[in-house]
């Protein structure tokens, strides 16, 4: 019984992680080529709080209870983009350092490897 639930469970997250416009949106961001949009992606956080800020304006005037669900996503959507821009900042960091060591010890090496095929052809010629 408990098996069936986690795999229950796990099929629901699996569905959600490809199908939700925010997770997908997140899940961009943490490509190569998103990691410079993680930052940007955090103004999306202003729109969710804005959009839950108007329906709890909207609660307050008398608007059905299952409205408050719909605040509690848009404060959850909110506070994914605002946790994610730091984090794909600091991967982004971590990641072009790593490409820029790399290539500082690939360019001595062909450079090195250049210079010694140019000295074995004009001593063979």
């Amino acid at each position: 019984m408990f098996q069936l639930l986690i795999a229950f469970v796990s099929r629901i997250y699996a569905f959600f992680q490809r199908t939700m416009p925010t997770n997908m949106i997140i899940r961009a961001t943490h490509t190569r080529r998103g990691l410079k949009w993680g930052v940007p992606a955090m103004l999306l956080a202003v729109i969710y709080v804005l959009v839950a800020a108007a329906l709890a304006q909207w609660i307050a005037g008398g608007a059905p209870g299952w409205v408050n669900l719909l605040v509690l996503v848009c404060l959850w959507n909110a506070l994914k983009f605002v946790v994610n821009g730091p984090t794909t900042l600091l991967r982004l960091v971590r990641v072009r350092a790593l490409e820029r060591r790399f290539a500082s010890d690939r360019t001595p090496m062909t450079a090195t490897m250049t210079d010694s095929l140019a000295v074995r052809r004009t001593h063979h010629t």
